[in-house]
């Protein structure tokens, strides 16, 4: 089933790009968000429950997906590229967008009990031949 789904959404995502408006859209936000599919489909299989995606609080930021594993509420960064380099991708989470992602992530807990457990986790897509993703639990605390 998870496989027909997957399935079902690349063509979708296939057939969107017929739309002027997304046709238009620059590569990287296409890679971005195709990274991000991966990602949710990968984290749904290790046990995440993904609540929301592209989240924005009315402030600057977004959250890429936010999620439950087990009792701990995650918020998630995913950091995608074409292919693997000399750096990986998720040293594209410097300080300045880890403390965007905090503030964001302050102003989704309001919606929680404030003594929720919560951590900050990103995961690393590779669209290469073969899709590679690595997830990097608790990646970094606010400061």
């Amino acid at each position: 089933m998870r496989v027909a789904i997957q399935a079902l959404l690349k063509m979708l995502d296939g057939l969107t790009g017929w739309l002027p408006s997304v046709r238009k859209e620059p590569d990287h936000l296409k890679t971005g968000r195709r990274g991000e599919e991966h990602a949710y489909f990968y984290l749904r299989k290790h046990g995440y429950v993904i609540v929301a995606k592209n989240w924005r609080g009315g402030g600057k930021g977004e959250l890429d997906l936010i999620g439950w594993e087990g009792k701990t509420l995650c918020f998630i960064e995913v950091k995608t590229r074409g292919s693997r380099g000399e750096i990986p991708a998720e040293a594209a989470v410097g300080m300045k967008k880890r403390d965007e992602l905090v503030a964001t992530a302050r102003l989704y807990r309001r919606r929680v009990a404030p003594e929720t457990p919560h951590r900050f986790d990103v995961v690393s897509v590779y669209l290469g031949k073969k899709v590679e993703i690595e997830l990097l639990r608790d990646a970094f605390h606010a400061r």
